[in-house]
């Protein structure tokens, strides 16, 4: 396996990064995730959009994307695969052991995994923790992700594979690692930005390609939802069978069906919409 770091490809076994990294030490770096398909990347032009903005919010130095997008391709061709999730993780570099940043400049590191489509239905929980819609890193895509792994090491544990929070007023906000969508008598609704939830780029395209409406929703929406699904990188639409105790029948629902179909052909004809 060849990864990109350091302005090159290097072996995987081989390549190191400064145990003094801020990304390491004190979570001081962004990330974005990529669906690669037979060595193609989907949405990429997206991503790094989203990825300057994430380093804009964060206070790091602007990436250089074209050096991004050529360390992508020079993973994706190195490393053959049908479906791959591509990871491209842009730190705050060599610095103090310490909130402080250094003077030696950021690490960008582009590494490739292999992935299997994901099934159409899945099981989710809500957990009691919340997002906080006015914090520092609110909207930003960064490597602090310590709250995602409990959350979501609690929905492993009961047979589920994302965790859903509220935010600080109990509105419903997102995923661990995903957007979450309901459907109201036939129309189709998702959390706005301002909730506190990442600006997905599969939730961007899903909203302009099912015209769903952003709207403030309580998480106990999640109770009476005809139908629910997830937005993410790797999911695509995917519905969702069961919140916790309660079984949603008939899953994925027609809405959802229609959902998952049209995406699944848009992302089809255009790999860089």
């Amino acid at each position: 396996m060849k990864i990109w770091l350091d302005g090159g490809l290097q072996d995987m076994e081989s390549a190191r990064v400064s145990v003094f990294d801020h990304g390491l030490t004190v979570g001081d770096g962004i990330f974005e995730t990529v669906k690669a398909v037979e060595g193609r990347p989907f949405a990429l032009t997206r991503h790094l959009d989203r990825l300057a903005r994430s380093a804009r919010g964060l206070g790091l130095p602007e990436p250089d994307l074209d050096e991004v997008r050529r360390a992508c391709a020079a993973v994706l061709d190195a490393n053959p695969m049908p479906l791959g999730r591509l990871r491209i993780t842009y730190t705050g570099g060599y610095g103090p052991l310490g909130s402080d940043r250094g003077e030696h400049g950021p690490t960008l590191l582009v590494a490739l995994g292999a992935s299997a489509r994901r099934p159409d239905s899945t099981a989710v929980i809500t957990v009691p923790w919340t997002r906080n819609e006015r914090g520092a890193l609110t909207g930003l895509k960064t490597t602090s992700y310590a709250e995602n792994v409990v959350a979501l090491a609690r929905a492993r544990e009961q047979g589920a594979s994302e965790a859903l929070f509220a935010n600080t007023v109990g509105q419903l906000c997102e995923g661990t690692g995903s957007n979450v969508f309901v459907v109201l008598d036939g129309e189709i609704h998702t959390p706005p930005v301002a909730s506190g939830c990442l600006a997905g780029i599969t939730r961007a395209l899903a909203v302009e390609w099912t015209d769903a409406r952003e709207t403030d929703l309580p998480l106990d929406v999640l109770e009476r939802a005809d139908e629910v699904f997830l937005t993410s990188t790797l999911r695509d639409v995917q519905g969702v069978r069961r919140i916790d105790g309660r079984q949603l029948p008939g899953v994925p629902g027609p809405v959802t069906t229609k959902a998952m179909r049209v995406f699944e052909e848009r992302a089809g004809n255009d790999l860089d919409p």
